[in-house]
């Protein structure tokens, strides 16, 4: 059995989270939520920008996560993992559990909004247009007992987990750049290298004909 600690590489560790598996593709992926609005609080405010978050549209539910690994998008989630993320949401909503066709609304955490005045765990949107909606017909037991099995409640430190996750970003854009810099300074030294050369074999060139010309060849006779 694969564990949250093997697939983030480390454990975390002062907010209530429940953390799930979704095991339909791997490397698993990891799915997360509060317990209840407090948490969520925490959660819109120290989420990473790969995560994207699942909410029932009009209705009560738990703030659910998905993160995504680097680089990817919610075009690149598998359609497995997104229907675990959807079913989850709605077997958390109060009202939503007990109801057919719930619509869900989802989008990248990035794009959350919270202005003076909202309630507690409220949120808005930055850009409407990135915001999109699945229905969930019905609740599937099977998809939701499989998650179950791999839950856990952990209280990490939100803060420090985005603060360090921000800096290997840092440190790799940093890195990057300096490579960067090394790729420039050696390709400008080839080029002069280069131009250096074409100097030298046109100084040759008129050298030699300047030299041909001061010592020309004469013919001689046989006899």
């Amino acid at each position: 059995t694969v564990t949250l600690t093997e697939v983030w590489g480390r454990d975390v560790k002062v907010t209530m989270v429940l953390y799930f598996l979704s095991e339909v593709v791997h490397p698993p992926m990891v799915i997360y939520m509060g317990e209840d609005k407090h948490e969520n609080e925490e959660l819109i405010r120290w989420s990473f920008p790969e995560d994207i978050w699942f909410h029932v549209d009009k209705l009560s539910s738990a703030h659910v996560y998905l993160r995504l690994p680097k680089g990817k998008s919610m075009d690149d989630i598998p359609d497995e993992v997104l229907t675990d993320c959807l079913q989850l949401v709605k077997a958390n909503s109060i009202q939503g559990c007990k109801q057919n066709d719930v619509q869900i609304v989802y989008t990248p955490s990035t794009n959350l909004k919270k202005t003076q005045g909202m309630d507690m765990g409220q949120v808005g949107f930055h850009d409407q247009k990135l915001v999109r909606t699945a229905v969930v017909a019905k609740k599937s037991s099977e998809i939701l007992n499989r998650l179950n099995k791999t839950k856990e409640e952990r209280k990490p430190d939100l803060r420090e987990e985005r603060e360090q996750r921000d800096k290997l970003e840092r440190m790799e854009a940093r890195r990057k750049e300096q490579e960067e810099r090394q790729r420039e300074k050696e390709a400008a030294e080839k080029q002069k290298a280069e131009a250096d050369l074409r100097s030298y074999k046109s100084i040759m060139k008129e050298d030699k004909m300047k030299s041909n010309k001061l010592c020309p060849l004469h013919n001689i006779s046989l006899v």
